[in-house]
């Protein structure tokens, strides 16, 4: 009787349990899809017809954050600038050109390249201005003109720039960048050692107290330097 009531009455039931799981997961595919359908469409309108010259990009970016906000504090979206700076804050190590670029009214400049990196050894210097890179002319590009500086080890990237009103090129080869989190330590007298940290990294706390165990000998007071964060390592 047992035997008989497994049969008759259990299979039925796991049989009606995939069926609504079934019909549960098409419903929720097709109004995933729909609202897919209708997101790009208001997407492709957008960024054809709005008055202002809109970033594809940057909208893009900031949808998927938006959405993602509304959930809750810790289901995140990073994309691919956002996995570069936390690689570069907590190692102190990427892939680029090796120099810290600032913006300035749409202009993009050269505010310090490391010592024996790509863009040292290329001959950039602070102050020079990129005007091209490869064949993107940067007065016409509206988006980040950064990304294009970008790539895997041994990529290489010709660009234009400006130096002192004269146009001079060059040619860049991607390499891995390590970013040391103290570049500067030393005394400005016999009594007052100075620290200049750069990166909040993992590295920060080692080469920290490294510094100071060589400047203990003779200093009693230690300047911390805490200003002139990089803006942007490339």
């Amino acid at each position: 009787m047992y035997a008989f009531f497994k049969k008759r009455y259990i299979i039925p039931v796991v049989a009606s349990v995939f069926l609504f799981v079934g019909v549960s997961f098409r419903e929720d595919f097709f109004e995933v899809a729909k609202q897919i359908e209708i997101f790009t469409t208001l997407f492709k309108a957008v960024n054809s017809n709005y008055v202002d010259e809109t970033n594809p990009g940057e909208l893009m970016d900031k949808a998927i954050k938006s959405m993602l906000a509304d959930l809750d504090p810790y289901t995140n979206y990073f994309n691919e600038q956002d996995v570069v700076k936390f690689k570069i804050n907590n190692t102190g190590e990427y892939t680029g050109i090796g120099a810290v670029i600032t913006r300035k009214e749409g202009k993009l400049i050269i505010k310090e390249p490391y010592k024996n990196f790509p863009a040292d050894k290329a001959g950039l210097k602070a102050g020079d201005e990129i005007i091209q890179i490869g064949d993107v002319n940067l007065v016409d590009f509206k988006e980040d003109a950064s990304q294009l500086l970008k790539g895997t080890k041994n990529t290489k990237i010709d660009i234009k720039y400006l130096r002192q009103g004269k146009t001079l090129s060059t040619q860049l080869t991607l390499d891995e960048v390590e970013i040391k989190a103290v570049p500067f330590f030393g005394k400005v007298d016999d009594k007052t050692g100075y620290i200049v940290p750069s990166q909040f990294n993992k590295k920060a706390s080692l080469e920290t107290k490294e510094a100071l165990e060589q400047l203990k000998e003779g200093a009693e007071k230690i300047i911390l330097d805490l200003r002139g964060n990089p803006e942007d390592s490339q």
